[in-house]
């Protein structure tokens, strides 16, 4: 029989000595209390209706380093604020503001010559003209070097350099364009902004310094002449700068030299072939824009061409004289030009005489 002191079914199995034998070595002392997360609320907290027996407890630690994290995360988005809009002031690679293009400003010089014009096989007359040396075609249309600006790459000076040289090609040797059967090619590389002058160029031709065709492309009448030699000889150079942030500049300025012969109107002996010189200084200015959509804005265009008569309106279709013939005028214009010194400033007036040593020495 159990005594009194001990419980009816004896000491609990696994508890030697009795339940509270278990916590006799634990101390709550004040430090554990305190760093309790739980704490018991007070006999007069729990009597209300919903009230819970523990509540948790932060301690000073924890609400000070709740204050730093946010604080810190508060800086830091401050931070990156300030470093976006720093970049995107100082950024120079940024998209800039769209422009729209300058209308082109034209020249066209006609150039009379003094002597009666020579003829002769295309290849002899080429082999004693001072065009004796230049490339044939696209060939003679070389590019320098490219070099990287302040603010452009040097791909993006090459991709410039690219497509003025695409244009003149289009727009200088393509037979298509020269006959007249098409203006497409040079059409698709201009600036869309220059479309609608250049469109009015091709339907009205105007010697008004905005719309002469011949600033754009060259053109003969198919109804007067013919190439007799298709190999175009050219010659020039093509520089590049820098003129702002956002735009890059190109200027070509080439010497074509064409052989020609008058168109054929029924069987006969084929007409003598003589040689008409076009001088051509263009410049373009390119934009970032232009660069991605490969097309070119001109800015300036100067034409010297001869054989010419001064008086014949040139502004479209140019009206070379052929083998044998004499100008109409005196051919005593104000200026002598030679349209093969390249590098020179443009003929002061639209009618010039044609320099004796750029026709062939038969």
């Amino acid at each position: 029989m159990a005594g009194r002191e001990d419980p009816p079914e004896g000491t609990p199995e696994g508890f030697p000595g009795g339940g509270e034998d278990e916590y006799r070595s634990v101390v709550f002392d004040e430090a554990f209390v305190q760093a309790a997360r739980l704490q018991e609320f007070s006999a007069n907290e729990r009597m209300g209706e919903h009230a819970q027996a523990v509540r948790s407890r932060r301690s000073a630690w924890e609400r000070r380093s709740g204050s730093r994290q946010a604080l810190m995360l508060v800086m830091l988005i401050l931070l990156a604020f300030g470093t976006a809009i720093y970049l995107g002031v100082r950024n120079p690679y940024m998209p800039p503001v769209d422009q729209r293009a300058e209308p082109l400003r034209t020249t066209v010089v006609a150039l009379a010559p003094r002597v009666p014009v020579a003829g002769g096989v295309p290849e002899r007359l080429f082999d004693h003209s001072p065009a004796a040396d230049y490339r044939t075609g696209a060939a003679g249309i070389v590019l320098p070097v490219p070099g990287s600006t302040t603010h452009f790459a040097e791909s993006q000076v090459g991709a410039a350099l690219g497509i003025a040289k695409d244009y003149l090609v289009a727009s200088s040797l393509e037979p298509d364009v020269l006959s007249g059967a098409t203006v497409r090619p040079p059409r698709l590389l201009l600036d869309p902004d220059q479309l609608d002058q250049f469109d009015r160029s091709v339907a009205a031709s105007a010697d008004d310094g905005r719309h002469a065709l011949a600033a754009w492309l060259v053109r003969f009448d198919p109804r007067q002449v013919v190439l007799a030699d298709p190999a175009t000889r050219v010659q020039g150079t093509l520089r590049f700068e820098e003129t702002g942030p956002d735009t890059l500049d190109v200027t070509a300025d080439h010497t074509y030299t064409y052989a020609l012969r008058p168109a054929a109107h029924g069987p006969g002996p084929v007409a003598a072939a003589s040689l008409f010189t076009v001088h051509r200084v263009v410049h373009f200015r390119f934009d970032r824009g232009d660069l991605r959509m490969h097309r070119a804005e001109l800015l300036t265009s100067t034409v010297e061409a001869g054989p010419q008569a001064c008086g014949a309106d040139t502004t479209g279709a140019l009206k070379p004289l052929l083998a044998g013939a004499r100008p109409p005028g005196p051919g005593d214009g104000p200026t002598v030009t030679d349209p093969y010194a390249t590098g020179r400033p443009a003929a002061p007036s639209l009618c010039g005489v044609l320099a004796p040593s750029a026709q062939p020495s038969l």
